[in-house]
C-alpha cells in the first residue's frame, strides 16, 4: 500500500477559500470584513447559524464571496444541523498537499476547492453541564462531532491550511496577513495547528470526565423515563 510522504512544500500559502462554523461567533464582525479586504477575491463556506451572521455582516458583498457548505456539496443538512459538514469535498480541500499529483486530480474529479483555513470553535459541552438541572441527553446532544473533525484535519495539515480556533486570535491573524500579503508562513499554521490540538484535546478530556461520572443505572433512567 502506497504512503503519503510529503517532500515540498509553501512556506507562504495565501488564504484564498475558507471554511467558517463556530459556535462562539464573537470577534466575527470584525474578522470576516477583515479577510474579504484582504483578498476581495476570497471564497467563504460556511453553515448555518455562522452563513447568517456572515451574511448579516457582509450585507450586498456576500453574494460574491459567501456560499453554503450545503449548496458547495450538494448535500442539506440534515434535520437540527446533525450533519453538515461531513463530506467527502470538505475533507479532500482540507487535507489534499499542493505538491501530490493524485491529490490535484481528485479536486479536479470532484470539482472540489483546496481550503486553506479553517475557522471552527466547538459546541458549549463544559458550559451546558455546568447548568442547573441539566440531563445526559442535554449533555450529549452537545458532543461536537464535524467540529472537531474539521479541526483535527486542518491542524493536521498545517503544511498548507490554517487552523483557527479562538476568537480571541482573530486580530493577531489579520495582523499577519497585512504583513504578509495575505499569506500565512509555515510558523504561523504550525503554531495554529499546536493551539488547535490543544483545544481538542481539553474537550475531549472534559466529554471523558463527564461521562465517567455517569452510571449505566443513570443512562438507563434518563432514557426510559423520556428525559
Amino acid at each position: 500500500m502506497g504512503k503519503n510522504v510529503v517532500d515540498k512544500i509553501d512556506d507562504q500559502v495565501k488564504i484564498n477559500t475558507m471554511l467558517v462554523s463556530v459556535s462562539d461567533k464573537s470577534g466575527l464582525g470584525e474578522f470576516i470584513p477583515g479577510m474579504v479586504a484582504l483578498n476581495p477575491d476570497i471564497r467563504i463556506l460556511s453553515t448555518g447559524g455562522t452563513h447568517g451572521r456572515i451574511k448579516e455582516i457582509l450585507g450586498d458583498k456576500a453574494d460574491d464571496c459567501l456560499k453554503q457548505v450545503s449548496e458547495y456539496t450538494g448535500q442539506p443538512e440534515t434535520q437540527g444541523g446533525l450533519v453538515k459538514t461531513l463530506d467527502f469535498k470538505i475533507y479532500l480541500g482540507i487535507l489534499t498537499e499542493t505538491y501530490n499529483d493524485a491529490h490535484q486530480k481528485d479536486l479536479k474529479r470532484t470539482n472540489a476547492m483546496t481550503i486553506d483555513m479553517v475557522v471552527v470553535n466547538l459546541y458549549p459541552f463544559s458550559e451546558t453541564i455546568a447548568k442547573k438541572g441539566v440531563t445526559l441527553e442535554d449533555a450529549r446532544g452537545n458532543i461536537d462531532i464535524g467540529g472537531p473533525t474539521m479541526i483535527r484535519a486542518s491542524a493536521k495539515n498545517f503544511i498548507r491550511v490554517a487552523s483557527v480556533v479562538d476568537p480571541l486570535s482573530y486580530p493577531a491573524i489579520l495582523a499577519r496577513l497585512k504583513e504578509q500579503n495575505g499569506s500565512l508562513s509555515l510558523e504561523d499554521r504550525f503554531e495554529l495547528s499546536k493551539k488547535a490540538f490543544d483545544h481538542t484535546a481539553v474537550y475531549d478530556k472534559n466529554i471523558a470526565d463527564y461521562l465517567a461520572q455517569q452510571s449505566l443505572t443513570q443512562v438507563q433512567a434518563c432514557y426510559t423515563s423520556g428525559e
